[in-house]
Formats: structure tokens, sequence, C-alpha cells
């Protein structure tokens, strides 16, 4: 049974590693072989994983170990876009935790927009700045 994961922005590669079953050389590898596997890095290059690098890790070890899949058709499959038997299907949410998971994502989708447009309006502000004539 894979380890409850307890709820941060990010996380080290060793946490990857107890939370996924997996050895820090086989992560480094897979970060090779599977482009959407990037984990982001810190100030001293530490790798820094999201949930959704854990979701997919655990997609690519399922689809390796438990459906004997090859690296390349992994990959394929993981590229597949909408249709069944994407990474999306591969982790489901319980029925339960649909409309709380859409409330979550509306409400991120309100504050990116929201970030958004102060990012505009600060672009038209600098742009201003540079051109007063505008």
């Amino acid at each position: 049974m894979p380890e409850e994961i307890t709820r941060k922005l990010f996380y080290k590669l060793n946490e990857v590693c107890q939370i996924t079953d997996t050895q820090p050389y086989v992560l480094r590898f897979w970060e090779s072989e599977f482009s959407q596997l990037a984990p982001q890095r810190s100030r001293n290059g530490q790798r820094l994983y999201r949930r959704k690098d854990i979701d997919l890790v655990r997609a690519i070890k399922k689809l390796l170990y438990e459906e004997g899949f090859t690296i390349a058709g992994a990959r394929q499959k993981l590229g597949m876009g909408d249709r069944p038997g994407t990474l999306e299907s591969l982790f489901d949410p319980p029925a339960a935790a649909a409309p709380s998971m859409e409330r979550a994502d509306r409400a991120v989708a309100l504050k990116l927009e929201e970030i958004l447009r102060l990012m505009e309006a600060t672009d038209r502000r600098l742009r201003e700045r540079r051109d007063p004539a505008r």
C-alpha cells in the first residue's frame, strides 16, 4: 500500500522515493526517459517534486512493473491525451471527492485569472512608462 502523502507544495527526492517505493537512481533515470517528469530545482540544484510528479511516478511504475509496458510503450501510453488509459484515468478520484475537487479547481482557476489580470495591468503600466504617447 502506498504511503499517505502529506500535503505540501514540494517534496524532496528522498521523500518521493519513500512515498513511491522507488530508488533515487530509478527516478533520475525516468526523468531522462519521460519528458513529463521534470521536477523543479532549488537554488542549490536539489530536485523538488510536486504532487503531480508523484502521481506521474506512480503511473510510470504501474505501467512498467504491474502492466508490463516497455519504457517506450509507457511513454506512448502517457502521451495519449484525453483517451481512456491516460494518466488521469489511472488515478481517478473517488466519486465522493469529485465535487470538492471541482470546487478547488474552480477556486484555483479564479485565482489564476486574478493573477493574469494583475500581470496584464502591470504590463500596461510598464508600456505606458516606456511610451507615454500611448
